[in-house]
Formats: structure tokens, C-alpha cells, sequence
């Protein structure tokens, strides 16, 4: 963009002027580099196009919308995919910029703070919230130690870049951020000056979408970068954080309990997905072995390096001597190192670690999966960390207490202790209906019942408690059962495996679609069958938690029912008992809100929270809930630590697990600052609401009877649309959704049916997001409830009130409301208006008339004078970017225009693939 356009959309939009200097110089990068590829008229037409959007919008000139329309209609596909590739460029160098100015601001708040006034948001500012409470020092660490955190990484399809691409766009813009940098001579300036063009050069030059359909090793790969850098930076900093406000506040550095794991679902989520085999978790889980390996080994090299302590000038405890003979005995050093490090004893110690951790990968690289258990025995992450700790307790007891307990040290022990030699525990997920036809089959063949599908639910139940009481098998090891059993059994023998490993190695098995006691007792099942559970003398052993999710708002709104049945069946009660009295809980967002629309889903999850906390503290059950949450809000996405503080009290006990999907994993962990910015956020949140657990706003009988008629009403408004039979064609019409469903942006198929969008029942909740965020009506993120608020707000004077008191101070109230707006901000009706080429104007007229009734009614109960006044920076981007999106929205109506026509040409499908890329990246948003 030319850089007098840039200047002009930053003083309307009001965005920093520390951000907007960083886009012009990144906009002069941008025209040098077009200008020497294409021409300086091809850039002098681009930014000519925000221009006319920006006069069509904001002096309603029909004159710029038709000409804006009319130059489009005229380029020809070559001239549009050259535009989508450079404003596609410009839009993800922007996000990664706004990236680095979110980080800036971060560092200047840092320098602003005072152990009276902490950041906000931030691990200070909860301790100190502790010490003003009253909280002595004992009982400030006793809520630390409550915390049990695990953010869980998914690879579910929402994230259109390349890894390779993200890589760049990231170098790309860190070195815009540094060029105002006094410290640079000329010269180096001179020379990253340089290097930005050539970085630039070579991401034009960079395939945008890919070329293939992504495989799950892909995902696997993509996941680990992650990882391997801004999360293993990141976890240690959180530590140090947590020990100097305890220091601060408290005078004392206590030895902190690990608050924070990762588990993943990348390489071992079945549920729809056929290219999740058994080899393929496999490899996962040995790719993430040899590269925490890898790592521990890069820091022990330092470490080595870093501990140069001769033995004549310190000793060492009496117990690390030991530990070295033993060491010498078992895995002798070279002679080169004996003689090297013959008077350090530390260097000895970690070169023998070293040597035992070098074992473990040979093993790995040898390929020998029975070799690989076999030697996992010889040296445990459990083995590991002692050896660690030993180093550490030797340096605390010979003088070198701050060389123990602050840097390299501690941090490989907090490291070893959060990843141990697993990197992030592997869930599977697969759908209750395949695991009751495998049990079907097996009960067919053991001639047990031939009809276990037909059955009524109480007697499903009573046939599996009586079988799980019976300790022969189902299934010889001989028998001919169908491939889709052999799938379901097989993971089972693999669970095996893998906690033979490392137990800390698989995490959870989860049931998607769980309607019974039945789907937990099929599963129990097929565990006994593997050898995974047992019951004898009346005493289960399991070697597996079983994990419910629901996900309909049906399910959600008997799930304490169900889990009542749960804990109530003997045998069940039993597997409980030996899962340490202790069960998770998963809650599905996304279904639920395309099952419901946004306010149903937002208060039927609220209301399932609340009553699974009431039903695991009945039964004196300890629990955890798992909200699987998306990207975006009509996923149920939004600011994490937000949401944490929205839970209802009941269900807080310290204890959380979130998904993190899609473009929201490359936007929070893509850089270091982000990171921990994100993480300390959620630890911040998780102190507050754990200290208030059960302490909250207690929920009156007509408080919900209110809430569940809104509900209501909003899903019948939303059931309205949806289930409209013309509803269907329309939207597939109108929206590229035919188009998303083809991206080769992940290994799981769009549809539960198959690879295309069939109907509204199969398509997943991902690509149903997506499409509508394309058009720009953002439809799952609020829809349904402008009738609603505005009838409520117009009707009693008294109601009215109330809504402003909860949004006041509610704080699940007004998290879902200020969520709506900003989806509401988001949405551009203008440019939704462009795609509806149909002649049934009915839909258009629903969602813009309850855009406008809800967009009336949050005004009046937040008090604002236009929606998301409350989040300027926020509006601020949304309005820099609008006149930018709405040519790239132009351009993908045209070329569907063109597709509709000729649906056999090649460059049109990739011409469209483009400008789902180009739009995604301009409202950083997919699904």
C-alpha cells in the first residue's frame, strides 16, 4: 500500500502511531519489492481500491462502489491472484506486527509497575490480590499448589498458513521492529534493510496455501515448533514470575509446585479423522520423545559449560558422589572426558546424563518399537529429574544457594518436571457410536447377544456391568472380527504400549457424543479387553481415565443426570476409586453453538458447569472440567483468562483443561512475549477463581428461569433461520463454503459424511464458522439475540435495569455480551450485502434486522455510544482494515461469479483458495 494510503487510514482509524510508523515502513518495503516485480502502476492500482471502499463506506457514494465493482469485474484472474498474493502478504505482516506492538506495550507497562500497583493481568498482581486478602504465606502457596493447568493443542483445520510462511512473516517483521533501534551503525541498518527485501522477495516467491492436502505428520511437525520454541522459552520465565512475587510480597522463595502441563490431541484425535492410525500416534509420540530429548540434551551442553566448579575449590554432598561412581559403573565417560573434567564433578555428572539420554535416542533411531520400551526402563524422566535435583541439592549445601535455585538449574528441573520425557500427553478421542458397534460385534461373537444395538439403555447397561464382572474375554486372540473393530481394539493395545513407555505418555481416552452410562462401560470394555482393566475380588484396577463430552445442548442440559447414573454404577464407581477418586470432564463449544446459536450454548454451558460442579462435590468426586473451546467466539473462543473468570464458582477447584485450535495457537504462541503474556494471564485468572471458590454469586431461582427464557428465544430465532428448508441452498450460495471444504489446510475431513460439505447435520462447526466470517456476517458469534434484548430492553424499565446491573456485575454476563459485540464489530453487513446474489432476500433480512435490534440493546445496557467502544484498540484495528478487506471481499465474488461458470478451471479454484487466505488473514479469523 502506498504510504500517503496508510497515513490516511491511521489517522481515521485512530490506531497507535507507534503501529501505524511500523505499517508505512513496512508499506514502502512492500512497494519496493512490487514495483520492481510487477510495475509501479500495478501498486498504484492497488492502493487505489481501500480508497474507493473507504469513500463508498463512509460517504455512501454509489459513484466508488460501482467503480470499485467495475475495475474489478475488468481484471483478468492473473491481475486478481497477483492483488490477493500482495494484500494477502500486507495482511499477515500486519497481524505480525500488531503482534510485536502488543509486545512493546507489554515492556512499557513493565517499566511502569511498583509492588504497590503490579501489571494488570499478571502473576504479581494475583499474589499481591493474595497478600491484600489476608492470605498468609502458607496459605497463599497452599492455592498454588491447587493449580492444575493444561492448555491442550489441537490441529483442528482453522490455520490457512504454512508453517514456513508463518516463519517468515515472523523474521519479516521483527526486523521492522528493530529498525528505529539506535543502537544500529548505519551500516547494519543498511544491511537489514537488505535483508527485509530479500525476506519479502522470498515470501512472494512462497507457495500462500499448500499445494497438497496437509497429512497428520505435517500437523505433528507443525505443532512441535511450538513447542520446541516460544513454549519451552516460556514455561521456566512463568516460574520466575511466581518465585519473585512470593519474594516480593512475601519475603520468601518457596519451592514451587509444577501449575502447568501441556497435553496435545495433534497426531492422536480420531473422532472423524481416518488418517489417525495406530502407526501414525505412534511415531507422534516417538517424534516428541526424541525432541524433548534433543532439547534436554542442547541444555545440558550449556549446563555443562555453565558449571565449572572444581572440586578443590567446593564440595559436593555425599549422595552426588555416589551417584557419580554408580554412573562410572554403569555408563563410564570417555578418556578423553575423564581426563577433561577430572577435578569438576558437576561436569562429570551431567556428562553422564548426557550419555544416558544419547541411549534413549538410540534407541528411538533405531526403529525397534519393542527395543524402545525395553530401554525406556533403563533411564525414566523420573530417573532424570533425580539426577537434576542431586546437582541442585550438592550447589544448595556447599555455599552456591542462588547458583541452585535462580537460572539454568532451576530451570531444567521446572522443565523436566513440566515435559518430562513425553513433551505433552496424547489424548484419543473417537465417537461413542464406533465403540458400540465394535461391542456389538464382540457380544455377536461370543454368542453373549446379537442384538446389543437394539437394546433399550438400562439393559445395554446391565449386559456390560455383568461382562466387565466376568474375567474371561470377548474376543480370542484369533477371531475374525471387521477392520473398523480391529481400529477401535487396536487403540487399545496401543494405549498399552504407549503408558508401558511412559506412563505420562497418553493422557486421557475422551467419548465423543456421550448420551448414556453405556458409552462409559463400552469403553471400559474394550480396555479390559487390552488388558487395560481388570476387577478381581471386587477391586478394579485401571490403567485410563474415561472422559465424557457433551456436546449437543441436549446433552449439556441432562449432563448432571448422567453423570449421576455414572457415579452411582458400582462397577463405574469402582473405576472412579481406582482413578484416585478423580474424573475429567470435557464440555464441547462448538457443537453445541451450531447446534443452538451463541446464547443457548453460552448459557446451557453455563448452567452444565454449574451443576457438574454440584454433582462431583455430592458425591465427593474430585474433578476437572475440559472445555473445548475454538478460535473464534461462535466457538467459543475469546480471551481465555476472561473465560476462566466467567466459570461459575462451583466449578472452580483449581483444576482446568482448554483446547487451543487453530490461528489462535500461531497468534499466542508464535512469539516468546506472547506467550508469556498469555500464560500468566490464565495463572492469574485461575488464582483468582480458585480463591474464590464457592464464594461466588449465588444463582436464584429467578435469575435462571430468566436466562433459560432467553435462551430459548434466541434459539428459536436461530432454529428459525437454520432450519428454513431454502436456508441450505442460500448459504451455500453465498458464502465459499464449497471452496473452504477443499482447502488442503488440514488431514480431517470438513464433514462427518465425507471430504465435501454435504448438509447442515455433517458439516463440522469449524467450516460452518469460517464461511460465515468470510462474508463478514459472522452469524455464530451473536445471532438470536437482538429480538430477544431488544423486546426485553423496550418492554419494562425494571428489566432494563437489571441487565445493565448484570452486565455491571455479572461477569459471565458481560463477557458474552462483550464477546457478541466484538463479533458484531467484526461483522460489515456492507460487504455481506455484495455476496447475496440470490433473488431470496428473506435470510439477508433476518440477520441484518437482528444485527440491528441487538446493536440497539447492548448500546442501552452497556451505556456505550457505539458497539465495542469499550475495547478501542481493538475497533480501532477493525476500522484500519475494513477499507483493505472489502476489495479482497469484491474480488471472491467475482471470481465465484467466474467458478459458477467454468468449475473445471484450475487457476480459478486456486484463484479462490487465495482469497479465502487473503480475507482470513484480514480479519485474522477463520474458524
Amino acid at each position: 500500500m502506498k504510504e500517503e494510503v496508510i497515513a490516511y487510514f491511521e489517522n481515521k482509524s485512530g490506531i497507535s502511531e507507534n503501529l501505524g510508523s511500523k505499517i508505512k515502513s513496512l508499506s514502502q518495503f512492500l512497494e519496493n519489492v512490487i514495483t520492481e516485480k510487477e510495475n509501479e502502476d500495478l501498486f498504484r492500482e492497488m492502493a487505489s481500491l481501500p480508497e474507493l471502499a473507504a469513500d463508498a463506506f463512509d460517504e455512501e457514494s454509489e459513484s466508488s462502489f460501482q467503480e470499485l465493482q467495475k475495475k474489478i469485474r475488468e481484471y483478468d484472474t492473473a491481475e486478481i491472484i497477483k492483488f490477493l498474493k500482495y494484500n494477502t502478504a500486507f495482511f499477515h505482516l500486519v497481524n505480525s506486527l500488531e503482534q510485536h506492538e502488543i509486545t512493546r506495550i507489554n515492556r512499557q507497562r513493565a517499566f511502569d509497575t511498583s509492588p504497590e500497583n503490579p501489571r494488570s493481568e499478571s502473576i504479581a498482581e494475583a499474589i499481591f490480590g493474595l497478600k491484600e486478602a489476608g492470605y498468609d504465606y502458607e496459605e497463599a502457596l497452599e492455592i498454588i499448589g491447587k493449580l492444575d493447568i493444561q492448555p491442550t493443542i489441537t490441529a483442528h483445520p482453522t490455520e490457512a498458513r504454512r508453517h514456513s510462511v508463518l516463519v517468515k512473516q515472523q523474521h519479516i517483521t521483527s526486523m521492522i521492529s528493530q529498525l528505529e533501534d539506535e543502537s544500529f551503525t548505519p551500516e547494519e541498518r543498511d544491511n537489514m534493510v537488505v535483508e527485509i527485501l530479500n525476506e519479502i522477495n522470498l515470501l512472494l516467491a512462497t507457495d500462500e496455501v499448500r499445494t497438497e492436502k496437509v497429512t497428520v505428520e505435517d500437523e505433528v511437525e507443525n505443532g512441535m515448533f511450538y513447542f520446541m520454541n516460544s513454549i519451552w522459552e516460556t514455561i521456566p520465565v512463568l516460574y520466575e514470575d511466581l518465585r519473585h512475587a512470593f519474594e516480593t510480597y512475601y519475603g520468601k522463595s518457596p519451592e514451587l509446585p509444577i501449575v502447568l502441563r501441556y497435553r496435545s490431541w495433534i497426531g492422536s484425535d480420531r473422532d472423524g479423522n481416518p488418517n489417525v492410525t495406530e502407526e501414525v500416534t505412534w511415531n507422534t509420540i516417538m517424534e516428541q520423545r526424541q525432541s524433548i530429548l534433543g532439547l534436554y540434551l542442547d541444555e545440558l551442553d550449556e549446563l555443562r559449560r555453565y558449571l565449572s566448579i572444581s572440586q578443590n575449590q567446593f564440595e559436593i554432598s555425599e549422595e552426588l558422589e555416589e551417584s557419580i561412581q554408580k554412573d562410572e559403573r554403569i555408563v563410564p565417560l570417555s578418556v578423553r572426558y575423564n581426563r577433561l573434567y577430572s577435578q569438576e564433578p558437576y561436569r562429570r555428572k551431567i556428562s553422564h546424563i548426557m550419555q544416558k539420554l544419547r541411549m534413549q535416542l538410540e534407541a528411538i533411531e533405531e526403529g525397534d518399537n519393542n527395543r524402545v520400551i525395553q530401554k525406556s526402563g533403563d533411564y525414566t524422566a523420573e530417573d532424570f529429574q533425580k539426577d537434576l535435583e542431586l546437582i541442585k541439592v550438592s550447589l544448595e549445601e556447599n555455599g552456591l544457594e542462588k547458583v541452585a535455585h535462580e537460572g539454568k538449574v532451576n530451570d531444567l528441573i521446572i522443565r523436566a518436571k513440566t515435559f518430562g520425557f513425553h513433551m505433552a500427553a496424547l489424548d484419543i478421542r473417537q465417537h461413542s457410536r464406533l465403540h458400540e458397534e465394535t461391542i456389538a460385534e464382540l457380544l455377536d461373537l461370543a454368542e453373549v447377544s446379537e442384538n446389543y444395538a437394539d437394546l433399550p439403555e438400562e439393559e445395554k447397561v446391565q449386559l456390560l456391568t455383568k461382562e466387565l464382572s466376568n474375567p474371561r474375554p470377548l474376543c480370542p486372540i484369533r477371531s475374525n472380527i471387521s477392520e473398523e473393530s480391529a481400529k477401535i481394539m487396536g487403540v487399545f493395545r496401543l494405549i498399552g504400549d504407549l503408558l508401558e513407555l511412559d506412563a505420562n505418555s497418553f493422557g486421557s481416552y475422551i467419548i465423543s457424543m456421550t448420551h448414556g452410562v453405556s458409552d462409559m462401560l463400552e469403553v471400559l470394555i474394550l480396555a479390559k479387553e487390552a488388558g487395560l482393566w481388570s476387577l478381581t475380588d471386587g477391586v478394579v484396577k485401571s490403567s485410563i481415565n474415561v472422559v465424557p463430552l457433551f456436546e449437543t445442548i441436549e446433552d449439556l442440559e441432562v449432563c448432571n443426570e448422567l453423570m449421576k447414573q455414572i457415579f452411582e454404577n458400582d462397577l463405574y464407581a469402582r473405576q472412579i476409586e481406582a482413578r484416585d477418586s478423580f474424573q475429567e470432564i470435557m464440555l464441547g463449544y462448538s457443537d453445541s453453538n451450531k447446534d443452538g446459536g451463541y446464547w443457548m450454548a453460552n448459557w446451557a454451558l453455563e448452567k452444565a458447569q454449574q451443576k457438574l460442579g454440584a454433582v462431583c462435590r455430592e458425591y465427593e468426586i474430585d474433578f476437572r472440567l475440559f472445555h473445548g473451546r475454538g478460535g473464534t467466539v461462535g466457538r467459543g473462543g475469546g480471551r481465555s483468562n476472561q473465560a476462566i473468570l466467567a466459570l461459575p464458582p462451583i466449578s472452580n477447584n483449581g483444576r482446568i483443561r482448554f483446547t487451543e485450535q487453530g490461528e489462535v495457537i500461531s497468534f499466542r504462541y508464535s512469539l516468546s512475549a506472547i506467550t508469556r503474556r498469555h500464560l500468566e494471564q490464565i495463572v492469574n485468572a485461575m488464582i483468582r477463581v480458585t480463591v474464590s471458590e464457592e464464594k461466588g454469586r449465588a444463582e436464584k431461582e429467578q435469575l435462571v428461569k430468566f436466562m433459560d427464557d432467553m435462551a430459548n428465544d434466541s434459539m428459536n430465532a436461530y432454529r428459525t433461520l437454520i432450519d428454513d428448508e431454502e436456508f441450505w441452498p442460500w448459504y451455500t450460495t453465498i458464502t465459499p463454503i464449497e471452496h473452504i471444504s477443499r482447502l488442503p489446510i488440514a488431514s480431517r475431513p470438513v464433514s462427518r459424511s465425507g471430504a465435501d460439505a454435504a448438509d447442515f447435520e455433517n458439516l463440522r462447526a469449524i467450516p460452518w464458522v469460517f464461511a460465515w466470517t468470510q462474508v463478514r456476517y459472522n452469524v455464530p458469534g451473536w445471532f438470536g439475540i437482538g429480538n430477544v434484548l431488544k423486546e426485553l430492553v423496550e418492554n419494562e424499565e425494571q428489566t432494563m435495569e437489571k441487565l445493565q446491573e448484570w452486565y455491571d456485575d455479572w461477569i459471565f454476563f458481560k463477557t458474552i455480551l462483550d464477546n457478541a459485540q466484538r463479533e458484531m464489530a467484526r461483522t460489515h453487513l456492507q460487504t455481506a450485502e455484495v455476496y447475496d446474489i440470490s433473488e431470496n432476500d428473506k435470510f439477508e433480512e433476518q440477520i441484518t434486522g437482528d444485527f440491528n435490534k441487538a446493536r440497539d440493546a447492548i448500546l442501552k445496557i452497556s451505556g456505550q455510544s457505539e458497539i465495542l467502544e469499550n475495547s478501542p484498540v481493538i475497533l480501532k484495528s477493525i476500522r484500519f482494515r475494513n477499507p483493505f478487506t472489502y476489495p479482497l471481499n469484491m474480488m471472491q465474488v467475482e471470481l465465484l461469479k467466474r467458478w459458477r461458470k467454468d468449475k473445471d478451471n484450475e487457476e480459478l479454484r486456486d484463484a479462490l483458495f487465495l482469497s479465502i487466505n487473503g480475507i482470513a488473514a484480514a480479519m485474522q479469523s477463520t474458524g
